[in-house]
């Protein structure tokens, strides 16, 4: 049974997709805790009521970036978590934090990477005139959304659109995508070979 550790910084909607599915399909896991780093993220009401460990790591209480990846860290790890799952965790982590999870800490990033890193992602789709846009899971790597890709999805940009439109059709795949890739992880099926990820279908 792995220990899945999820961080938010708000709502936590694709929390909510992992926790969700883990319990419909039975993972062989436990959403072991979710943490944020602000204490009024609407995602850890949810998380609460599903019976799932909360805490709060204020990035605000700690004179560096250093010092709360270190606070961080040490929280989750009391949870002696397989996975961490970064889920609309809005911070920019440290190369040291990223080098302590290599290899078991997956995001989610609204664009089809290496397409529109960082922030804005809709309206840059929308103003490069593209006519797909989407989302990408990726392990995470100290290199801002460029570790490697676990898998994609992806959505037409229909005229019109704007950027809230647009993301709200991308997260309605987020919400499938996430979760498939992390019940990836925790069946095994993932391999980093050469910078890439493998995936067993079999």
């Amino acid at each position: 049974m792995k220990n899945i550790v999820i961080l938010i910084s708000g709502r936590g909607s694709n929390m909510e997709a992992v926790v969700r599915a883990a319990q419909a399909e039975q993972w062989p896991a436990r959403i072991a805790a979710v943490i944020s780093n602000k204490a009024d993220a609407k995602g850890l009401e949810f998380a609460a009521k599903h019976g799932i460990a909360t805490a709060v790591v204020s990035h605000k209480d700690f004179p560096s970036r250093e010092a709360f990846d270190d606070a961080l860290q040490e929280t989750i790890d009391t949870f002696q978590p397989d996975l961490v799952v970064l889920a609309g965790f809005m911070r920019i982590l440290t190369p040291g934090f990223v080098e302590h999870y290599a290899g078991r800490m997956l995001n989610i990033h609204p664009s089809l990477l290496p397409l529109f890193p960082g922030l804005h992602t809709h309206e840059q789709a929308i103003a490069s005139g593209l006519a797909t846009h989407g989302a990408t899971v990726h392990f995470v790597t100290a290199d801002l959304d460029h570790g490697p890709m676990v898998d994609q999805a992806t959505v037409p940009v229909l005229p019109g659109d704007t950027p809230e439109v647009l993301a709200a059709r991308v997260l309605e795949q987020e919400h499938e995508l996430y979760p498939r890739a992390i019940r990836w992880f925790i069946e095994d099926r993932l391999r980093i070979e050469d910078g890439k990820v493998h995936v067993d279908h079999t």
